[in-house]
């Protein structure tokens, strides 16, 4: 890593994104504290998880489970605001909070500490930890530590409820290698033999073209492009169980996963390779063809 690697890094990654800025309503993340519990916190007292809320006894009509396609952060805050005009800072009730995924409370915390200029990203890949012999497609945040010069992964989801459903025994804001695996991981796993293809996914959904999905979305978050989980950039047209990857395809996602777990040195390989014409812009972006 050349001595203008990080600064370059850090600096991107501590603004915010087309997706992440709050827009007119700055003025409430610069209410917010700037430590991680009591951000975690904050984000689990706004978001319930579209697949827990049962869990948690709250029924969902068609109309909040629309909730989890809000997906930029001034949308989602102005939903939020409708239900309860509290402070941010205030924890709502179960009814009242809004309706999202992993890749929710993840990238709204990203976009919290990067307004507090604290360089975060949202990593898309598969947590270990839901479903035994299994990764399931999932979202966390990453923030860097400078004191430790470490991107420090943290699991913004998952609350005390449901820690103690899924006996978690590890610290979920700091989280142990292996227990999320970064698409790119699972991808070079595969690609080794070293794990099933079949193991990665959700639902009735897994499998390498899965992997590679998240893959992509990874490499699109890691330049501020977060897409919702079931977001179909142009790239991924056509892929599928039955839809086998050519070499060309498979060298290049192989690239894709070099780049995106090398850190910090491979940045600008991060950004050029969103220059990619696979990587081109929908027409409308974000609020195009892509709805809200």
């Amino acid at each position: 890593m050349t001595p203008v690697d990080l600064p370059d890094t850090t600096a991107f990654y501590s603004t915010p994104g087309v997706l992440t800025a709050p827009g007119k309503y700055a003025a409430l993340f610069d209410a917010l504290p700037s430590d991680l519990p009591s951000l975690c916190g904050i984000v689990q007292g706004l978001f319930l998880h579209l697949h827990w809320a049962p869990q948690y006894g709250v029924p969902l009509s068609q109309e909040r489970k629309d909730e989890a396609n809000l997906r930029t952060v001034p949308r989602q805050i102005a939903r939020i605001l409708e239900m309860d005009a509290s402070p941010l800072s205030v924890k709502r009730v179960k009814e009242k909070r809004l309706i999202g995924t992993c890749r929710d409370f993840s990238t709204f915390l990203a976009a919290i500490l990067r307004h507090k200029g604290i360089p975060a990203r949202a990593r898309c890949g598969f947590g270990g930890y839901f479903n035994p012999g299994r990764f399931m497609d999932h979202w966390m945040c990453e923030y860097w530590k400078q004191n430790e010069a470490r991107w420090v992964q943290v699991d913004a989801q998952l609350d005390r409820f449901q820690r103690a459903a899924l006996k978690v025994d590890f610290d979920t804001q700091d989280m142990p290698p292996g227990r999320f695996l970064i698409a790119g991981d699972a991808w070079q796993k595969c690609r080794r033999g070293e794990a099933d293809p079949e193991a990665f996914g959700i639902f009735d959904m897994h499998g390498i073209w899965f992997i590679a999905g998240n893959l992509v979305r990874d490499l699109l978050s890691l330049n501020k492009t977060e897409l919702l989980p079931w977001d179909i950039w142009p790239v991924m047209l056509g892929w599928g169980p039955d839809a086998p990857f050519n070499a060309e395809q498979t060298a290049w996602l192989d690239r894709v996963a070099q780049v995106t777990l090398a850190g910090n040195a491979a940045f600008a390989e991060v950004r050029s390779l969103y220059q990619d014409e696979r990587l081109r812009e929908p027409p409308g972006w974000p609020d195009g063809i892509f709805g809200r």
